[in-house]
């Protein structure tokens, strides 16, 4: 499995304001919370303190899994994209066979999916039936439900 992780020009941005902010003003918050609860005495039986220096390892794990992020990324600009075949960052208009409804969709990076949105993550199962398929192409999947059938209508990247 390779280490890289895809996501957008936005994705990206929001990523880097992110960990910035956990490094600059939330990481002096926690500080200034140990500095606090250690002049509360005896540490050995400080649970404010115990409870402080968790909360800073919790951060800082999240820090490093950020910055991993960061370090991997491969950021695409669908804009730039022009493709028949469905690949990161594009707009799948569907429709299912079943039901005749259709559904559009933008595959998108793990941290951008919001399905209420109409974006899925790269590694939904739905997004991984449709990579490399185009226009007129049936795709099925596995869904909670049962198994489901689409067929792609129309493939853009914007």
């Amino acid at each position: 499995m390779s280490d890289s992780v895809p996501m957008t020009k936005s994705s990206h941005q929001k990523l880097k304001v992110r960990l910035q902010q956990m490094k600059t003003i939330e990481r002096h918050k926690i500080s200034k919370e140990i500095e606090v609860a250690r002049e509360h005495g005896d540490l050995s039986e400080n649970a404010e303190y115990d409870a402080a220096k968790n909360k800073q390892g919790i951060h800082e794990a999240r820090i490093s899994l950020l910055e991993n992020k960061m370090a991997n990324a491969v950021v695409i600009d669908p804009a730039t994209l022009d493709d028949d075949k469905v690949r990161f960052g594009a707009t799948v208009n569907l429709v299912n066979l079943d039901t005749d409804e259709e559904k559009t969709y933008q595959i998108v990076g793990e941290d951008e999916a919001d399905l209420k949105n109409g974006q899925i993550s790269i590694q939904s199962p739905l997004a991984r039936v449709l990579i490399g398929k185009g226009e007129g192409d049936f795709v099925e999947f596995e869904a909670p439900g049962g198994i489901r059938e689409f067929e792609i209508l129309k493939i853009k990247y914007k």
